[in-house]
């Protein structure tokens, strides 16, 4: 987790958004901000983040950035499409259900990728349904995991 995350964080959750993800590049020059709006699944034909709230977030977070004195070249703020990327414990419970193809850092039950549907969550292990079965694995071995688009 970068340090900038909380602070990202803090400034779009005072708008009502929730943090979907935080991109960091080009030696930290270049921000991209993905929100969302908690508790909300993306829809078919379009996300539930609009231009409007993209344009909100963005003049939000330029303020609080320049005060907290962080130095940034672009900034880019956007939703985080219907193939979100999921990293936290709360993103699969509210995913359950849905399709989402995963990579992990080491092997799980001989598998390091795999796509399958969230059957849940308990503590910090995901436990999905595959073709080949059912596979749980710990958070701190997941490397990717996104939704899988249904269109």
């Amino acid at each position: 987790m970068s340090s900038l995350e909380p602070l990202v964080a803090k400034a779009v959750g005072a708008l009502g958004f929730e943090l979907a993800d935080l991109e960091i590049s080009n030696r930290g020059m270049f921000l991209r901000v993905f929100i969302d709006k908690p508790g909300q699944k993306p829809v078919r034909g379009g996300e539930a983040i609009g231009l409007a709230d993209c344009e909100a977030a963005t003049r939000q977070l330029q303020r609080v950035l320049e005060v907290e004195g962080v130095e940034y070249d672009r900034l880019e703020v956007s939703s985080p499409g219907l193939d979100r990327k999921l990293k936290k414990p709360s993103d699969f419970e509210r995913f359950a259900g849905d399709e989402i193809e995963v990579r992990l850092r080491r092997l799980v039950d001989g598998r390091r990728r795999l796509v399958g549907t969230i059957i849940g969550v308990v503590g910090d292990c995901v436990e999905v349904e595959a073709a080949e079965g059912r596979f749980k694995f710990e958070l701190v071995d997941l490397e990717r995991a996104r939704l899988v688009p249904k269109l």
